[in-house]
């Protein structure tokens, strides 16, 4: 890591916070400045008390300046642990916000290559060890350098010859850790990167338990978390050893440091150069270098923990989306006319999985798309959301090309609803309108009440209030696509598109929705991805495609009456069959 990416990042985060930094700073260095005191005090305690004058009030005097100044010290110790963590908190959860802001600007491809574990780890785990650098690094290290100045100007006033002992012994010392300040830096971003691992592990497993114990997989992730553990422990233990390194230099260096302190004071103070309470005093001084000395060793060693979280954190606010903005033209308002212009697009550039794909949708007609698994259909409604850009050719909406309007008009004016909708820990109200406080209660019965949902509402044990579980749990497949469909209703798109949406759903729960269905299409444009014809009665136009490419594509009540057609043929499978 340079200089200019922690200056960087130092300035982006504690700038705004600048009258806390210094408060901060200041009452450490008072703090500091009453650690300077208090052996000047027993100095004069133990040379009074030694010089067999008698001045009894003297001392008592001096015990209790001794005790004033340590309580005082101790207060400010409280003051600087509320300031510092009230700082991290502060300064942390901000760049929480900001990576996570930025994380949910970022193209699906990124997030496809990227598990939720490991973005947890990365949004939160990072920040973590990143608080203590925020709260307290810079102040620390320039706070325990003046200590040390002071010390070491305090120990030459007493005695010139051992106060450039010391000043040549701290520089050795500070040459020392310096040498080793980035030693472990390579060994924590190693730990920060197997624990992103096992974050990503623990997430996919976890929201995949089913799954594993219906295939007898439960064995095999034991193993795998084992293992992943055992790779964990490793790396943290290498990184934990190598951290040690200085810390073990500087145990070292002063063990050093006060033996020489005690053998000097005890020769001075054998040939009459120093009295006792001076000897006490330089002691007292060398034993306090270890302080601020260790704790800029501290600082360093979180240094190294905190240059690979940041190195990590700027690598994910430096990750560019592959969807970039142009212009920002608007959309005109109202129902939208789709056109998709010889587009050809594919997840990777090996290999294709739209050729050549041109089709026009009027403005408020429903196009109902079929077609194999695989055949394109998802990924025709992914480039109308923008979650991706077109390899060759456009995607227009009004004549707007979507890469030329701004991401968030795009996905106001179009939504899309899947056979899996994502439910919310929180109440009915919460997943509607996704915790949205403007939107009012009856907006939303007004809503249940024109999707033809008032009876199923009224149903609801708590009404709004109802609670669900963790990601919907206590709601059915059906019920989740209510809600689904009420979420649209409540965000008043001009294209609804409709992926799979009924696939999961008995009929009785279908039969609910196509009505539901009807009503959401009114005056707006609408795509209808289906494997099963029963769920297209209500569509305009017929679209099929077949490895990417449309084999047909006309108005459904034509192609139903046409025995050429593809579509005819399907149907003459029966009106339940279904495309695999």
């Amino acid at each position: 890591m340079s200089f200019q990416e922690y200056r960087k990042m130092l300035g982006q985060y504690l700038l705004p916070h600048r009258g806390k930094v210094l408060l901060l700073f200041l009452v450490i260095l008072m703090g500091s400045g009453l650690q300077l005191v208090n052996p000047q005090i027993l100095r004069f305690f133990i040379d009074t008390a030694t010089s067999g004058s008698g001045q009894v009030n003297s001392l008592i005097n001096a015990a209790l300046l001794f005790i004033g100044v340590a309580i005082l010290t101790q207060g400010l110790t409280v003051l600087v642990t509320y300031l510092g963590d009230t700082l991290a908190w502060t300064v942390s959860n901000t760049m929480r916000g900001d990576l996570f802001a930025h994380s949910m600007r970022l193209d699906l491809k990124f997030h496809n290559n990227h598990t939720p574990g490991r973005m947890i780890e990365r949004i939160d785990g990072d920040v973590n060890v990143l608080s203590n650098f925020f709260s307290q690094f810079g102040v620390r290290i320039v706070s325990n350098f003046l200590m040390l100045l002071g010390m070491l100007v305090f120990l030459t006033y007493t005695n010139w010859g051992i106060g450039l002992t010391f000043i040549a012994f701290t520089g050795v010392v500070m040459f020392m850790l310096g040498k080793i300040r980035f030693f472990a830096t390579p060994f924590w971003t190693e730990s920060r990167e197997t624990s992103a691992k096992l974050f990503g592990f623990l997430e996919e497993r976890l929201s995949g338990v089913e799954e594993v114990r219906a295939n007898g997989a439960v064995a095999y992730v034991m193993r795998r978390l084992h293992e992943l553990n055992r790779l964990r422990l490793h790396k943290d233990r290498r990184a934990f050893l190598a951290a040690g390194v200085t810390w073990s230099t500087t145990i070292g260096m002063f063990s050093l440091g006060t033996a020489l302190s005690l053998a000097l004071g005890a020769m001075l103070y054998a040939n009459g150069t120093l009295s006792l309470g001076t000897v006490y005093l330089i002691y007292a001084y060398v034993n306090m270098l270890r302080a601020p000395i260790e704790q800029i060793s501290q600082q360093l060693q979180d240094l190294q923990k905190a240059s690979a979280s940041i190195r990590r954190t700027s690598e994910l606010l430096g990750t560019k989306s592959a969807l970039v903005e142009r212009s920002g033209r608007s959309i005109a308002d109202g129902a939208l006319q789709v056109d998709l212009d010889n587009v050809s697009f594919g997840y990777s550039e090996e290999e294709r999985v739209l050729h050549n794909v041109t089709l026009t949708l009027a403005p408020g007609k429903v196009l109902g798309v079929l077609g194999r698994t695989g055949s394109g259909k998802s990924t025709m409604a992914r480039l109308l959301m923008r979650f991706y850009d077109v390899n060759e050719g456009g995607v227009r909406l009004n004549g707007v090309d979507v890469r030329d309007a701004s991401l968030s008009e795009v996905r106001k004016r179009v939504v899309m609803v899947t056979q899996d909708v994502q439910l919310f820990s929180g109440t009915i109200r919460d997943n509607l309108t996704f915790f949205d406080p403007a939107i009012t209660d009856e907006r939303i019965l007004q809503a249940f009440t024109e999707l033809e949902l008032l009876e199923w509402y009224q149903a609801l044990p708590e009404g709004l209030d109802t609670r669900l579980g963790p990601s919907g749990g206590g709601f059915s497949a059906g019920e989740g696509q209510l809600l689904a469909f009420a979420r649209v209703f409540l965000a008043d798109p001009a294209l609804v598109i409709l992926d799979e949406a009924s696939s999961r759903l008995d009929p009785a729960t279908e039969q609910l929705l196509t009505r539901t269905v009807s009503k959401l299409m009114e005056n707006r444009t609408g795509i209808i991805i289906a494997h099963r014809l029963a769920t297209l009665q209500q569509v305009d136009d017929i679209l099929i495609l077949e490895d990417g490419r449309i084999v047909q594509h006309g108005e459904r009540e034509v192609l139903a009456h046409d025995p050429e057609s593809r579509f005819y043929q399907l149907l003459r499978q029966g009106m339940e069959g279904v495309l695999v």
